[in-house]
């Protein structure tokens, strides 16, 4: 639960799955930013289309956007071997850690004091398995970790309704394609 002084740091994987949340939380006047860490999304071009997306997103709202690194080779040797892993695996496991705790390090350097994620709001990916990689990243770094509901509430329809008012570009893949060459942009 956010508080007066929370100031929290949003992870975004995409617009389609952050516009609700982004929407909800700035129309109640919270303290917040959005952090675009998604080193796990091939190839760079469409890891550039959504990063102009989900800023595109933020200026409507007047959120501040952050963008940190593309590490893609960094998440390609955290994932090797887990190639063949179906979503909702292992893999996606260390990506999301990977991606929170990152996210949570740049909060702690920044003076956030929180920080959440729409990881989750995908009906592809399992909220329960975010929120533990979150929750084991949050013990690394100290950083608390705020459970963000995008799905329930009436969220998944506002977020529908805003893909088509705000003509996102909706991707067909959650990001990583691990088949493809190591280092590949």
């Amino acid at each position: 639960m956010m508080t007066e002084k929370t100031e929290i740091l949003l992870l975004s994987c995409c617009a389609p799955c952050s516009c609700a949340v982004i929407k909800t939380l700035a129309e109640k006047g919270e303290k917040f930013a959005v952090a675009f860490y998604n080193p796990n999304i091939r190839p760079y071009q469409e890891y550039e289309k959504r990063r102009d997306e989900n800023e595109r997103v933020c200026k409507i709202y007047g959120v501040p956007f952050i963008e940190l690194e593309y590490d893609n080779e960094r998440w390609c040797e955290l994932t090797k071997g887990l190639e063949n892993e179906p979503e909702r695996g292992k893999r996606c496991s260390i990506c999301f850690e990977m991606r929170l705790k990152r996210v949570m390090e740049y909060a702690l350097e920044n003076g956030f004091t929180a920080v959440g994620s729409v990881l989750g709001v995908s009906r592809w990916k399992n909220l329960e398995q975010v929120n533990l990689a979150a929750y084991k990243a949050s013990e690394k770094t100290g950083v608390p970790y705020i459970e963000i509901e995008g799905r329930k509430g009436g969220m998944q329809e506002l977020r529908s309704l805003l893909i088509k008012e705000l003509n996102l570009y909706n991707q067909t893949y959650c990001g990583c394609k691990p088949h493809a060459e190591k280092g590949v942009k």
